[in-house]
């Protein structure tokens, strides 16, 4: 099938990713049809916009589904801090499991080809401090969040064997580039006003991918034979510590980076006694990936570096775009 014929669907189209990725499969000339909670919507592109409400095990995609040939499923219930439902697993299960088999058993019928599902690192786990995750590796995730999304790709490669619609899983790492959100953003923000962090003795190593990395690559998937029932981890190749990022970041700024090198040991104890033990693990643990698999079988190489994608970001920032 030729890729101009390619009639794709975007679920979770005017989130960080799913914008992005759809703003550049209409610039490339795809069909685009994007999945939205909200008649009121706007993209700002020339889509067809079609009102799936909320994701669940009851929504109907059939309107959504009409001539699809492939399905990317950027949707999901994000990973939340300080979440505040009473059962978070049976919240997440519901968007991100549920929901997703869902939108696969419907597409399956409607002759969708291929099923391109945007899972999580969070499936391999939180920290990879000895060994890199590998897309091989045997873990089943004790957080709701990374559980939801583990049983999401059992099932849709259980539903692949079942139907023969192909299935391919991508589990990026943290994503950045213009729009980013979270604790990224509250990074990116202190360092354009110049604000000393107690960051600059941190030696962990942590894999990253760029916004636009993950959109090539996503896109990449879309049609190459060989990415169809695989599953993928997807990052820059780049590498680096949370010092580190910070210099990069302060750099893309015209920056000074004002970093103390204070111990980690001192501010893991400080993070533990204020109940925020979690950041600590995001900020002085290490979590890599091998992405090589991506290399290998399918030929892909990142568009842009780490300095590249934070120069974007930094241009965004300064010409008052959100970053």
């Amino acid at each position: 099938m030729s890729l101009e014929k390619q009639r794709l669907l975007i679920t979770g189209a005017t989130g960080f990713l799913g914008q992005a990725l759809t703003d550049k499969l209409y610039s490339d000339g795809y069909p685009v049809v994007a999945a939205v909670r909200r008649e009121s919507t706007v993209l700002g592109l020339d889509v067809d916009l079609v009102k799936v409400g909320n994701i669940s095990a009851q929504t109907d995609w059939q309107q959504a589904l009409s001539k699809i040939d492939v399905v990317i499923h950027c949707a999901a219930r994000a990973h939340i801090m300080n979440d505040v439902v009473a059962d978070p697993l049976a919240e997440f299960r519901k968007v991100n499991t549920a929901g997703t088999l869902n939108l696969a058993r419907q597409a399956a019928e409607a002759g969708v080809r291929r099923f391109v599902f945007i899972s999580s690192i969070k499936v391999n786990g939180e920290l990879a401090e000895s060994v890199p995750f590998s897309s091989e590796g045997v873990f089943v995730p004790t957080d709701p969040y990374g559980l939801s999304k583990y049983e999401a790709e059992q099932g849709l490669l259980a539903l692949a064997k079942e139907t023969g619609m192909e299935v391919v899983i991508i589990r990026p790492t943290l994503v950045y580039g213009s729009g980013v959100k979270g604790n990224f953003a509250s990074l990116l923000k202190w360092m354009k006003r110049g604000v000393p962090l107690p960051l600059g003795a941190i030696h962990n190593q942590r894999s990253l991918v760029a916004l636009d990395n993950l959109v090539d690559f996503i896109i990449h998937c879309i049609d190459h034979p060989k990415a169809s029932n695989e599953i993928f981890l997807i990052s820059d190749g780049e590498d680096v510590s949370t010092t580190e990022l910070l210099q990069k970041v302060a750099k893309a700024f015209d920056k000074r980076a004002l970093l103390l090198p204070i111990p980690v040991s001192w501010m893991t104890l400080a993070a533990k006694l204020l109940g925020k033990a979690d950041v600590a693990n995001r900020l002085f643990g290490s979590l890599q990936v091998d992405s090589s698999k991506a290399h290998e079988l399918l030929g892909w190489e990142p568009i842009i570096t780490m300095d590249g994608q934070l120069e974007k970001i930094a241009d965004a920032y300064l010409n008052e775009k959100t970053v």
